[in-house]
Protein backbone atom coordinates (compact mmCIF):
# COMPACT_ATOMS: atom_id res chain seq x y z
CA UNK A 1 0.00 0.00 0.00
CA UNK A 2 2.69 2.26 1.08
CA UNK A 3 4.70 1.57 -2.47
CA UNK A 4 1.54 2.44 -4.46
CA UNK A 5 0.75 5.91 -2.78
CA UNK A 6 4.49 7.00 -3.47
CA UNK A 7 4.08 5.75 -7.01
CA UNK A 8 1.07 7.76 -6.90
CA UNK A 9 2.59 10.54 -5.72
CA UNK A 10 5.38 10.04 -8.17
CA UNK A 11 2.89 10.08 -11.06
CA UNK A 12 1.57 13.30 -10.30
CA UNK A 13 4.98 14.70 -9.52
CA UNK A 14 6.01 13.26 -13.14
CA UNK A 15 3.42 14.34 -15.06
CA UNK A 16 3.57 17.91 -13.26
CA UNK A 17 7.28 18.42 -14.93
CA UNK A 18 6.01 20.77 -18.25
CA UNK A 19 8.35 19.72 -20.84
CA UNK A 20 6.70 22.74 -23.13
CA UNK A 21 8.34 25.30 -20.78
CA UNK A 22 11.25 23.63 -19.64
CA UNK A 23 11.98 23.44 -23.82
CA UNK A 24 11.45 26.87 -24.48
CA UNK A 25 13.15 27.93 -21.31
CA UNK A 26 16.00 25.87 -22.90
CA UNK A 27 16.21 26.77 -26.12
CA UNK A 28 15.66 30.84 -25.52
CA UNK A 29 12.07 30.72 -26.69
CA UNK A 30 9.11 32.68 -24.89
CA UNK A 31 7.10 30.79 -22.64
CA UNK A 32 3.98 29.14 -24.40
CA UNK A 33 1.59 30.49 -22.21
CA UNK A 34 2.03 33.65 -23.16
CA UNK A 35 2.77 33.37 -27.03
CA UNK A 36 0.04 31.18 -29.83
CA UNK A 37 -2.47 29.60 -27.80
CA UNK A 38 -1.26 29.80 -24.25
CA UNK A 39 -1.05 26.07 -24.49
CA UNK A 40 2.21 24.79 -22.64
CA UNK A 41 1.87 21.89 -25.85
CA UNK A 42 3.67 20.12 -28.53
CA UNK A 43 1.25 22.11 -31.26
CA UNK A 44 1.42 25.71 -29.43
CA UNK A 45 5.36 25.17 -28.94
CA UNK A 46 5.64 24.30 -32.88
CA UNK A 47 4.37 27.30 -34.21
CA UNK A 48 6.44 29.54 -32.81
CA UNK A 49 9.30 27.05 -31.60
CA UNK A 50 9.90 25.20 -35.13
CA UNK A 51 9.40 21.05 -35.43
CA UNK A 52 12.90 20.16 -32.83
CA UNK A 53 11.43 21.81 -30.07
CA UNK A 54 8.29 20.50 -30.55
CA UNK A 55 9.04 16.76 -31.13
CA UNK A 56 11.11 16.76 -27.67
CA UNK A 57 7.94 18.48 -26.32
CA UNK A 58 5.95 16.01 -27.74
CA UNK A 59 8.70 13.56 -26.58
CA UNK A 60 8.85 14.49 -23.15
CA UNK A 61 5.15 14.66 -22.63
CA UNK A 62 4.55 11.00 -23.96
CA UNK A 63 7.16 9.73 -22.00
CA UNK A 64 5.99 11.09 -18.43
CA UNK A 65 2.68 9.61 -19.08
CA UNK A 66 4.22 6.34 -19.78
CA UNK A 67 7.14 6.43 -17.33
CA UNK A 68 5.48 6.16 -14.31
CA UNK A 69 2.33 3.27 -15.28
CA UNK A 70 5.66 1.22 -16.78
CA UNK A 71 7.23 1.47 -13.45
CA UNK A 72 4.42 0.65 -11.40
CA UNK A 73 3.50 -2.54 -13.75
CA UNK A 74 7.35 -3.69 -13.20
CA UNK A 75 6.76 -3.23 -9.03
CA UNK A 76 3.85 -5.14 -9.29
CA UNK A 77 1.18 -2.80 -8.35
CA UNK A 78 -2.29 -3.97 -8.35
CA UNK A 79 -4.65 -3.13 -11.01
CA UNK A 80 -6.57 -0.19 -8.69
CA UNK A 81 -3.15 0.97 -8.16
CA UNK A 82 -1.88 1.04 -11.56
CA UNK A 83 -4.79 2.96 -12.94
CA UNK A 84 -4.45 5.53 -10.11
CA UNK A 85 -0.82 5.69 -10.62
CA UNK A 86 -2.17 6.37 -14.66
CA UNK A 87 -4.34 9.05 -13.53
CA UNK A 88 -2.39 10.75 -11.27
CA UNK A 89 0.40 11.28 -14.14
CA UNK A 90 -2.30 12.38 -16.40
CA UNK A 91 -3.66 15.14 -14.05
CA UNK A 92 -0.23 16.16 -13.04
CA UNK A 93 0.18 17.40 -17.20
CA UNK A 94 -2.97 19.06 -16.74
CA UNK A 95 -2.35 21.16 -13.52
CA UNK A 96 1.44 20.68 -12.90
CA UNK A 97 2.20 22.16 -9.31
CA UNK A 98 5.23 23.17 -10.44
CA UNK A 99 3.81 25.81 -12.97
CA UNK A 100 0.58 27.49 -11.12
CA UNK A 101 -1.17 23.99 -11.87
CA UNK A 102 -0.82 25.84 -16.01
CA UNK A 103 -1.12 23.01 -17.66
CA UNK A 104 -1.65 20.93 -21.33
CA UNK A 105 -4.27 19.31 -22.82
CA UNK A 106 -2.85 16.38 -22.15
CA UNK A 107 -3.06 14.19 -25.78
CA UNK A 108 0.27 13.14 -25.72
CA UNK A 109 0.30 12.13 -22.00
CA UNK A 110 -2.62 10.34 -22.83
CA UNK A 111 -1.43 8.37 -24.93
CA UNK A 112 1.73 7.34 -23.36
CA UNK A 113 -0.55 6.49 -20.06
CA UNK A 114 -2.75 4.30 -21.73
CA UNK A 115 0.45 2.92 -24.11
CA UNK A 116 1.21 1.70 -20.15
CA UNK A 117 -2.02 0.41 -19.49
CA UNK A 118 -2.44 -1.40 -23.12
CA UNK A 119 -1.05 -1.01 -26.34
CA UNK A 120 -3.50 -2.73 -28.15
CA UNK A 121 -5.90 0.36 -27.13
CA UNK A 122 -3.00 2.94 -27.85
CA UNK A 123 -2.84 1.13 -31.04
CA UNK A 124 -6.42 1.82 -31.94
CA UNK A 125 -6.66 4.92 -30.42
CA UNK A 126 -3.45 5.92 -32.67
CA UNK A 127 -5.03 4.30 -35.95
CA UNK A 128 -8.45 6.35 -35.01
CA UNK A 129 -6.51 9.51 -35.01
CA UNK A 130 -4.38 8.68 -38.16
CA UNK A 131 -7.75 8.04 -40.31
CA UNK A 132 -9.58 11.01 -39.15
CA UNK A 133 -6.61 13.39 -39.28
CA UNK A 134 -6.12 12.02 -43.16
CA UNK A 135 -9.75 12.05 -43.65
CA UNK A 136 -10.88 15.56 -42.31
CA UNK A 137 -7.23 17.45 -41.48
CA UNK A 138 -8.06 19.23 -38.45
CA UNK A 139 -5.99 17.82 -35.50
CA UNK A 140 -8.50 18.71 -32.66
CA UNK A 141 -11.59 16.84 -34.12
CA UNK A 142 -9.45 13.69 -34.65
CA UNK A 143 -7.89 13.92 -31.13
CA UNK A 144 -11.81 14.58 -29.42
CA UNK A 145 -12.55 11.23 -31.96
CA UNK A 146 -9.83 9.05 -31.01
CA UNK A 147 -10.10 10.21 -27.01
CA UNK A 148 -13.91 9.30 -27.24
CA UNK A 149 -13.78 5.90 -28.74
CA UNK A 150 -10.75 4.98 -26.69
CA UNK A 151 -12.88 3.81 -23.14
CA UNK A 152 -14.98 1.87 -25.75
CA UNK A 153 -11.69 0.51 -27.31
CA UNK A 154 -10.79 -0.87 -23.85
CA UNK A 155 -13.63 -2.46 -22.73
CA UNK A 156 -13.86 -4.27 -26.27
CA UNK A 157 -10.07 -5.58 -25.49
CA UNK A 158 -11.50 -6.58 -21.90
CA UNK A 159 -9.41 -4.27 -20.05
CA UNK A 160 -9.99 -4.46 -16.19
CA UNK A 161 -13.07 -2.35 -15.20
CA UNK A 162 -10.62 0.15 -13.22
CA UNK A 163 -8.69 0.43 -16.24
CA UNK A 164 -11.90 1.50 -18.14
CA UNK A 165 -13.00 3.95 -15.79
CA UNK A 166 -9.18 5.48 -15.36
CA UNK A 167 -9.76 6.16 -19.49
CA UNK A 168 -12.96 7.48 -19.21
CA UNK A 169 -12.14 9.78 -16.17
CA UNK A 170 -8.70 10.95 -18.68
CA UNK A 171 -11.21 11.18 -21.83
CA UNK A 172 -13.84 13.74 -19.57
CA UNK A 173 -10.84 15.99 -18.59
CA UNK A 174 -9.36 15.77 -22.15
CA UNK A 175 -12.37 16.85 -23.90
CA UNK A 176 -13.29 19.39 -21.18
CA UNK A 177 -9.56 20.78 -21.77
CA UNK A 178 -10.67 21.41 -25.75
CA UNK A 179 -13.78 22.99 -24.89
CA UNK A 180 -11.90 26.22 -26.66
CA UNK A 181 -11.73 23.71 -29.78
CA UNK A 182 -15.29 22.68 -30.00
CA UNK A 183 -16.76 25.90 -30.14
CA UNK A 184 -14.50 26.69 -32.83
CA UNK A 185 -15.81 22.82 -34.70
CA UNK A 186 -19.38 24.09 -33.87
CA UNK A 187 -18.46 27.66 -35.36
CA UNK A 188 -16.57 26.26 -38.12
CA UNK A 189 -13.51 28.19 -37.37
CA UNK A 190 -10.89 26.02 -36.37
CA UNK A 191 -7.66 25.41 -38.30
CA UNK A 192 -6.81 22.58 -40.36
CA UNK A 193 -3.57 20.60 -40.32
CA UNK A 194 -1.00 22.55 -42.06
CA UNK A 195 -2.07 26.54 -41.40
CA UNK A 196 -0.20 28.35 -39.48
CA UNK A 197 -2.24 28.48 -36.28
CA UNK A 198 -2.55 25.60 -33.92
CA UNK A 199 -5.66 23.84 -32.85
CA UNK A 200 -5.01 25.43 -29.50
Amino acid sequence: MFITLLLIVFGYLAGSISTAIIVCRIMGLPDPRSEGSRNPGATNVLRFGGKKAAAITLAGDFLKGLGPVLLARGLGVDEPGLALTALAAFLGHLYPVFFGFEGGKGVATAFGVILGLSWLTALAALATWLIMAFAVRISSLSALTAAALTPLYAWLFGLPPVYVAAILVMVILLIWRHRSNIRQLLAGTEDTIGTDRPEG
